[in-house]
């Protein structure tokens, strides 16, 4: 009987993970790998297998993990309006780190690799002379550029605390709720919108001086 219960769940489980395999859908892919850990770890308990009990037992907080994150991202997304910040969908996702004051985070040319969220500190765009403000995102634009490279130096005003997100990790997020994308190319236009604006300030400021 018990033989029987174990070979049952085992081939849910296997079924369950095949299928996982072939969906396209992320929030179910990740739930059906959920469940199909779930069922051969308990196989591998009921037949005294020792490595597939351990392989899925480990696997199942792993993706209980991943699931929960990509159900909170999807419920933020389709709960959010307009106006809600990025950086409250992107939080979960991303890793914090402190840097002290006078650290150049990149300068410009560097490879673009990340995007930061600033939580606390203060941060400068060197060329500019612009400071940024905690609940600042920045770094974006170079991860979309064509040449991936950095439009501005970026150095810390005072110590930061940051969360930052690689380019590999956001173009996963992109995968997993490519509603997403919608909302950063608008931050990005912001932002490029933005920069325009001080050129042509800079430009301005240049010709009445000139004059």
């Amino acid at each position: 009987m018990t033989q029987t219960i174990a070979y049952t769940l085992g081939f849910l489980g296997a079924a369950l993970m095949l299928a996982s395999y072939l969906m396209k859908s992320m929030l179910p892919l990740r739930v059906a790998a959920l469940v199909a850990c779930c069922l051969l770890a308990a196989y591998g308990a009921l037949m005294q297998a020792l490595p597939t009990l351990l392989l899925y037992g480990l696997l199942v907080p792993i993706n209980l993990k991943k699931t929960l994150q990509m159900r909170k991202l999807v419920k933020a997304i389709e709960n959010a309006r307009a106006d809600t910040p990025l950086s409250e969908w992107l939080l979960p996702h991303m890793h914090r780190r402190a840097v002290k004051a006078g650290s150049v985070l990149w300068r410009q040319g560097d490879p673009a690799t990340e995007m930061l969220y600033l939580e606390q500190g203060s941060l400068r765009l060197v060329e500019y002379g612009e400071i940024l403000i905690e609940g600042a995102l920045v770094g974006e634009i170079g991860l979309f550029a064509p040449d991936n490279r950095r439009t501005l130096t970026l150095q810390a005003e005072s110590d930061c605390v940051l969360y930052s997100l690689t380019a590999e990790e956001l173009s996963l997020l992109y995968y997993q709720e490519p509603k997403l994308a919608f909302h950063v190319m608008k931050l990005i236009v912001a932002r490029l919108m933005h920069d325009t604006e001080k050129a042509r300030g800079a430009a301005a400021a240049a010709q009445l001086a000139d004059a």
